[in-house]
């Protein structure tokens, strides 16, 4: 027997019934979950996101001077992002800010909060 076997005595019917129905239920979440981690597999993107997430809306060059690139690399990565519609943007005369869609925020906001917890426990 090797180890990717699997032999159970009897099945659990209802669980099965269960998990298979919340898997159904939550489909499009998965859907949403599974384009965002597909973009922000690169730190950049991740890092975007993050900054995002906490400041709300940011344009390119506050981008590019806080993860110290250039506009047009912070601009790649930005129309990955919003082709996917993870974020949006709107324009305020010359300069367009950048924000999370909001259904992502609130997908992201969990994650992006144990980074914090994460940095408080080192701390102590």
């Amino acid at each position: 027997m090797t180890k990717e076997s699997c032999t159970r005595l009897f099945a659990d019917e209802t669980i099965i019934k269960e998990c298979k129905k919340t898997i159904q239920k939550n489909e499009n979440v998965f859907q949403q979950l599974s384009r965002i981690f597909s973009l922000a597999g690169s730190d950049v993107r991740l890092k975007i996101l993050y900054l995002l997430e906490e400041e709300g809306e940011l344009c390119p060059c506050d981008l590019s001077d806080i993860l110290n690139m250039s506009i047009p690399a912070v601009s790649q990565h930005l129309r990955k992002l919003k082709d996917a519609g993870i974020i949006t943007n709107r324009r305020s005369g010359q300069t367009i800010y950048y924000s999370l869609v909001k259904e992502n925020e609130k997908l992201l906001r969990p994650l992006f909060k144990s980074i914090h917890q994460l940095k408080k426990q080192e701390v102590l």
